[in-house]
């Protein structure tokens, strides 16, 4: 059983049918002679319209090449951009003329004009629907007035009245509820009133074409200031010069308007009148941009930006006592080199006769490697290029002879140490030594191996390997009785240094 059979029309529904057929038929045949000899005049007109705007963008684009022959690099960014206004307004306008003509050559066949002004069938509403919507150009013609609404929004620098004007003036938007644009446009319209819209886009084109190239030419001058007060400023590269540097400054003339105060912002904060001072609490190079902000006057706020950087270093001197300039043989021998008024990180340390390594900026380790002397060399960066900043000897020396301790345990269980003097029997028990140092007072750092010793008690004489005592020594010493000596001797001790010596023996009493 057929659909139709299922849900029959209505009769009320069958003559609603027929009443739109008929009246479709009527605007068909009966569209007014009158109004469409109106679109003809309007047609005419925006032609004329057309022209005065071509005539006035030509002159306009003639005053941007005067003005680029005058000042390159003043215009140069101006003219590329109103030359890629003029390639994108002459893209749309030949695209709707070609839609045009094209409309045109469907209703009037081989009779067409190619220039769409004379029309024959002017009362045709079939081929508008037939080129835009069935063939789909009527798409391509809105995605193409987007494009270039929001171009000529983007070239006016985001000006908010400009891109109200724009947006309006080349809306998408339908002015029926619920039918796209292209379909209000094209569907069931006469031939003459379609063309007549889109000659008025034609002439909307050629209309904000010349508006915003006015707008361009005068961004050339929007960037000049008006000056009422010129001094001569001298800009250093750096105020200290090393020896065989260059002193580098830049001699400038600045023109400013007193009357015009910029806006001067570093790290996003305000600077009043642009006096910038920083707390210098901490050494180091220390990098700080920001920007300046500026009405120009056209109105618009320009900003400039601006980076740089200071140098703070510690309060140094250099003091040097030159019978005492001594280095030690295989050991840190921890150094302070700095080059005033340089950065330590521009700083270059050399070793002449041993090896160097900066632990923190304007701190090094340096270790001789080879016997009598060393020269330290400093290079420092200025200006680009590296500098010597001097040189100083240094004699290379083995390390002092170390002291000889016993070490052991209190009942505690501290670890004490003793060269002469009275010890418990009870302390000499479990982990008993026999180290080297410098002791407490001692000026420098180095780790001292014990390689052999001899202990003397009433019981004899026993030698060691090492450092420890021996089970053997133990025994003898726990052997003897209050008030006896204990007697360690012939103490070997190798140092960082290499070099193995005697050491002066270490006496105690129980």
């Amino acid at each position: 059983m057929s659909g139709a059979k299922n849900c029959p029309e209505t009769p009320r529904q069958k003559m609603i049918g027929m009443m739109y057929l008929v009246l479709t038929a009527m605007l068909a045949l009966n569209v007014s002679s009158d109004i469409l000899n109106g679109f003809t005049m309007v047609e005419n007109s925006l032609h004329s319209t057309i022209k005065s705007s071509e005539i006035r963008t030509q002159g306009l684009y003639d005053d941007f090449e005067f003005l680029y022959n005058q000042n390159k690099a003043k215009t140069g960014e101006w003219l590329e951009k109103a030359n890629g206004l003029k390639q994108k307004s002459d893209s749309l306008f030949s695209y709707i003329q070609s839609f045009k003509s094209n409309l045109v050559k469907l209703a009037d066949g081989s009779d067409a004009d190619p220039d769409a002004r004379e029309i024959v069938a002017k009362d045709n509403l079939d081929v508008a629907g037939e080129y835009a919507l069935v063939g789909g150009h009527g798409k391509e013609l809105k995605k193409r007035i987007e494009e270039y609404r929001e171009y000529l929004i983007g070239l006016a620098l985001n000006d908010s009245a400009k891109k109200q004007v724009y947006e309006k003036v080349f809306s998408t938007e339908s002015s029926t509820k619920g039918m796209p644009w292209e379909s209000s446009l094209f569907e069931m319209m006469p031939l003459s009133a379609v063309v007549t819209m889109l000659t008025k886009y034609q002439s909307d084109i050629r209309s904000a074409e010349a508006d915003l190239l006015q707008y361009l030419k005068g961004q050339t001058d929007a960037s000049d200031f008006r000056v009422n007060k010129i001094e001569a400023l001298v800009v250093p590269n750096s105020k200290y010069v090393i020896k065989g540097g260059k002193y580098t400054a830049r001699i400038v003339l600045s023109a400013v308007d007193s009357t015009m105060i910029p806006d001067y912002f570093v790290g996003g904060a305000s600077v009043p009148n642009g006096n910038y001072e920083v707390a210098c609490n901490a050494t180091g190079t220390f990098p700080y941009k920001g920007y300046i902000s500026f009405r120009g006057n056209d109105g618009n706020v320009k900003t400039y930006p601006f980076q740089d950087e200071y140098v703070v270093g510690e309060p140094s001197t250099t003091i040097s006592n030159e019978d005492l300039n001594v280095v030690y043989r295989g050991i840190d021998n921890r150094f302070s080199i700095s080059v005033p008024g340089v950065s330590p990180e521009k700083v270059t340390v050399l070793v002449d006769g041993g090896s160097v390594k900066m632990t923190s900026p304007g701190k090094y380790i340096i270790r001789p490697t080879r016997d009598g002397e060393i020269r330290i060399i400093t290079r420092a960066l200025i200006d680009g290029k590296e500098m010597q900043m001097g040189s100083a000897p240094y004699r290379v020396k083995y390390l002092p002879d170390p002291k000889s301790f016993l070490q052991y345990a209190d009942a505690g269980g501290i670890v004490r140490q003793i060269q002469e003097g009275n010890l418990s029997k009870r302390s000499l028990k479990g982990n008993v030594a026999v180290v080297a140092s410098y002791g407490e007072d001692e000026l420098v750092k180095a780790k001292f191996n014990v390689v052999s010793f001899t202990v003397v008690t009433p019981f004899g004489s026993k030698e060691a390997s090492g450092s420890n005592l021996t089970a053997r020594q133990l025994a003898d010493i726990q052997k003897m009785e209050m008030g006896d000596f204990l007697l360690i001797r012939s103490i070997k001790a190798v140092g960082p240094d290499g070099k193995q010596r005697s050491l002066p023996p270490i006496q105690v009493q129980l």
